[in-house]
């Protein structure tokens, strides 16, 4: 089911590790063409444009996408006790882990009478896009609205894909999640019109534009993103989930076979990757995800996840290779099960998450280990983060200079001017200087 690739004898450099490693392919360009027209549609005719694409792809009419109080105090009391009280641990250790994120405003004093001081603004509205595919997430709830809240954004709304099973609102877990989290502000609307609405509004229906998009979706959601990336601010264009095991002989293949299938799960195009020196875990593991798979209930999507080309099995030399290799692919989620994990885990340089030892999967991290399950994917972990409390947050520097600093630095600034042809940024410091 998992194809092999020995990389045992070859030394590459990253660049040409990054073309050899197997990877999800999700051409964003290729679905620009669907998404331009409802993009454009949104912007001139608002929720109408929206409600017509909705009914052609999500087969509902929404006439108001307006989630109403009662339709989410209701999901929240309905909602499983067991799940209620999962969803609120979830949080609680959310909040502790993104609470430290935090950051403080800081005045640096660069000469006598000079200062530039740093503040950290919250955005004004944001809205927290959650898919409503061939899953349920209301753990995007939580990992979305905790480090907005944290970070002080005073708007959220919240947008997710209407069920025609429940009579076009959102699926009731994802509405009892909102609850929990006190967002008041909820649309029944999925996919690239919910982005597009997102970024544009709609005045009639009071719908205010928000400064900033968060959160998952499919290859149309992040072709939406991409159009619309100027107009509004974009977390990421996340691709097709992924994970990377870094293991040797000393890890369990039952419980690698568990982790490589857990995020195939997601979907057909998800990418499971085993990287080891250990020809004998690579054969255990493998024999063990066949045994795993028959018994999981989603078999057709893990199935094609696991024999696509995005998912396989990498054979390296020993763990150095193993690591150039790792952090050559810099994947969304990596997990270190080694002899010493901790050792080989700080030395990881791209990995969106890195989940170090035997008892730290990577469901923990989906769910209640307190970090963030919004992470960058497709190789982006060389230069992207996770989604974080900084997320929603602006720096905003303060320079406040007295006449005396203003004069002891002026002749380095008229020399700059000068250098770069701008006379008139001199002039604009000269004219503040006497005869």
């Amino acid at each position: 089911m998992l194809r092999r690739v020995d990389l045992s004898t070859i030394a590459a450099n990253p660049g040409h590790l990054r073309r050899m490693l197997p990877r999800a392919t999700a051409d964003v360009s290729s679905a620009l063409e669907v998404v331009g027209p409802l993009v454009r549609a949104v912007r001139e005719r608002g929720y109408a444009g929206a409600r017509a694409a909705t009914a052609r792809f999500d087969g509902v009419d929404v006439p108001d996408p307006r989630v109403p109080a009662e339709a989410l105090a209701g999901a929240l009391t309905e909602l499983d006790e067991n799940v209620r009280a999962a969803l609120e641990e979830s949080i609680r250790r959310v909040r502790i882990v993104h609470a430290e994120q935090r950051r403080p405003v800081t005045e640096v004093q660069v000469a006598p009478g000079a200062t530039v001081t740093e503040k950290w603004i919250p955005v004004d509205r944001v809205g927290l896009y959650v898919p409503g595919g061939i899953a349920v997430y209301p753990s995007s709830v939580v990992m979305n609205v905790v480090p907005a809240q944290v970070a002080g954004v005073p708007s959220l709304v919240v947008c997710s894909p209407p069920q025609r099973a429940f009579g076009g609102l959102p699926h009731p877990t994802i509405l009892a999640a909102c609850a929990l989290l006190g967002v008041e502000e909820v649309y029944a609307v999925g996919g690239a019109q919910s982005i597009a609405l997102l970024a544009y509004g709609d005045p009639e229906l009071g719908i205010d534009p928000v400064d900033l998009v968060t959160g998952p979706g499919n290859i149309y959601v992040a072709a939406a993103k991409r159009l619309l990336r100027g107009v509004v601010g974009i977390d990421a264009e996340a691709g097709p989930t992924e994970i990377a095991i870094l293991a040797d002989r000393h890890a369990d293949p039952v419980h690698v076979a568990a982790d490589l299938i857990s995020q195939a799960e997601h979907g057909p195009t998800s990418a499971s990757v085993l990287v080891t020196d250990s020809a004998e875990l690579a054969d255990a593991v493998e024999a063990e995800v066949a045994r795993q798979v028959a018994l999981t209930r989603h078999v057709e999507r893990v199935r094609t996840a696991l024999s696509g080309p995005q998912s396989a099995i990498v054979l390296v030399a020993d763990l150095e290779q193993g690591l150039e290799v790792v952090n050559a692919y810099a994947a969304e989620h990596l997990e270190v099960i080694t002899a010493e994990p901790r050792k080989w885990a700080e030395r990881v340089r791209h990995a969106g998450c890195v989940f170090v030892g035997a008892h730290s999967p990577v469901s923990l991290g989906d769910y209640c280990a307190g970090s963030n399950h919004v992470l960058p994917t497709g190789c982006t972990a060389r230069h992207a983060s996770g989604l974080s409390v900084q997320s929603f947050l602006r720096g905003v520097h303060l320079v406040e200079y007295s006449r005396d600093a203003l004069l002891e630095v002026a002749p380095h600034v008229l020399a700059l001017a000068e250098a770069e042809d701008l006379p008139a940024h001199g002039a604009a410091v000269s004219v503040r200087m006497p005869e």
